[in-house]
């Protein structure tokens, strides 16, 4: 039986890039921009645009390929089945959104591929997937306490910032306590690959997650006692060490993400119709 190690998950990477010399705040609002623009367009000609910058952000961080390859072709594959999906739940919603109808291949019955159906689902999953590059390169390049201290800088309560912190920061342990125990079950026999049918393998993953529970719960009850016992919470303010000083270039960047957002909100009131369509 095969037990190949298994490697999946991000987290921060700790190279000297500009991207990484950015501050936290800078890049939160960054990714926040981001997502504003992506959710109040539906226009290729902005989305595009946003893929190709995102994935240039993405080369910019010098994260290896290899490291987020699993991830890209997940995304796609579930952005993909999505827009299968989508179609055989609504086949003609492109055609009541977009106000015209261009049969390109009849299936059956009422299951027609339209010129405008085809467009509206391509656009739907460019959408989407618009969000994934900048989404890596916000966590590839962020500290999670930089991340932490972002947000309390942004006026969210310490608390819930080192909430945050602490889930990020522990996420890496959890992936690595997954594995070993995966590890461990495959060794008493537990056969986790394609050879067992699927309903045997999620009864084998199930013997899987609930030693991880039990004991990702006991981590949390030793992060919460240490808390406590150094009094976590007694203050109404706390310093952060990986907290950076916003420069020059952190304050040029954020008046042209505010810019870019005043931008996207005119153009969305503006807009008559919700979708850009060229063959009208």
């Amino acid at each position: 039986m095969s037990t190949n190690k298994q490697s999946f998950g991000i987290n921060y990477v700790d190279l000297d890039t500009w991207l990484h010399r950015l501050n936290g705040v800078t890049k939160f609002l960054l990714f926040i921009t981001w997502i504003t623009v992506v959710l109040t367009t539906f226009d290729l000609r902005i989305i595009i645009p946003l893929i190709l910058v995102g994935l240039y952000l993405l080369k910019e961080t010098k994260v290896p390929f290899s490291a987020y390859k699993p991830l890209l072709i997940g995304t796609a594959t579930v952005l993909s089945m999505n827009a299968v999906f989508m179609f055989l739940l609504a086949p003609n919603q492109g055609n009541e959104l977009l106000g015209s109808t261009t049969v390109l291949v009849p299936i059956l019955g009422h299951y027609v591929v339209t010129q405008e159906t085809l467009f509206y689902l391509i656009t739907v999953t460019l959408k989407y997937f618009s969000m994934f590059p900048i989404a890596l390169v916000f966590v590839f390049t962020t500290h999670p306490t930089e991340f932490a201290a972002s947000l309390n800088r942004l006026g969210l309560p310490y608390k819930i910032a080192y909430a945050v912190s602490l889930t990020l920061r522990y996420l890496p342990e959890v992936k690595s306590d997954f594995i070993n125990i995966m590890h461990a079950q495959q060794a008493r026999g537990v056969d986790l690959s394609k050879n067992v049918p699927v309903l045997t393998r999620i009864s084998n993953i199930a013997k899987i997650l609930g030693p991880l529970i039990f004991s990702s719960l006991d981590r949390a009850d030793e992060i919460s006692n240490a808390m406590v016992l150094r009094g976590f919470g007694r203050g109404k303010s706390r310093t952060w060490f990986s907290e950076k000083a916003i420069t020059k270039t952190d304050k040029a960047v954020i008046l042209g993400l505010l810019i870019i957002v005043v931008l996207a909100i005119t153009k969305r009131v503006m807009e008559t119709s919700l979708f850009w369509y060229p063959f009208n």
